[in-house]
């Protein structure tokens, strides 16, 4: 997992294209290392490989083959301590994900301003190695 302190790495996926780039783009900017995905069949495969490689994911939830919520409970499965971005221009139920998730799940409605986006982040980021403290 990223130390606390140095920049984390996150599982981009969204299968709008320009979008993708775009985040990408911002994310790295940011200091972020990115892991960008087409699909949730193709992060998937990345995330299994090393679950605890990234800090957070961020995904849309509506995508073709495998959803983006199928693919968020396999991750929270298989690493529970993973904190989730959803970014959607569809509503979307936190609670619809598994109940220990909750506090490191947050979602962004679409269309955002990139300060929203880094706000988000962020505050989730925050949250998660605040409750990783003694």
């Amino acid at each position: 997992m990223a130390m606390q302190g140095e920049p984390g790495k996150i599982l981009l996926v969204d299968d709008e294209l320009s979008l993708l780039v775009v985040l990408e783009q911002y994310l790295s900017r940011l200091g972020y290392k990115v892991a960008a995905c087409r699909s949730g069949h193709e992060a998937w495969e990345l995330f299994e490989r090393q679950p605890s490689a990234y800090s957070l994911v961020m995904a849309d939830i509506v995508m073709p083959e495998m959803s983006g919520q199928e693919m968020l409970v396999r991750m929270l499965e298989l690493n529970p301590d993973i904190c989730i971005l959803i970014c959607s221009g569809y509503p979307f139920d936190v609670s619809s994900l598994p109940a220990a998730a909750h506090q490191q799940v947050g979602f962004l409605q679409k269309p955002f301003t990139p300060k929203m986006l880094a706000g988000a982040i962020e505050q989730l980021l925050k949250a998660r190695s605040e409750s990783k403290r003694p």
